[in-house]
């Protein structure tokens, strides 16, 4: 029966915790000055290392089946 108790109390505390945070937090109100970012262009993609190593993982799984395959 302890268990259940001490349980019982450490969810209790914890949801009161929890619930004192939430009330506690305020969101920013939105600022009416300062400058506006432009629009980026549309056409502009942004490749980094990223796409390379995902092309070069692809030609290293298609080299490694068709050496599978001709391995049969």
């Amino acid at each position: 029966m302890t268990y259940f108790k001490n349980n019982a109390l450490r969810s209790l505390l914890a949801a009161g915790l929890v619930s004192a945070s939430v009330l506690t937090a305020h969101a920013q109100a939105p600022s009416t000055g300062g400058p506006q970012p432009a629009a980026p262009d549309p056409t502009q993609v942004p490749l980094d290392g990223g796409a390379g190593l995902l092309l070069a993982s692809g030609v290293a799984y298609g080299l490694k089946r068709l050496r599978a395959r001709r391995a049969r």
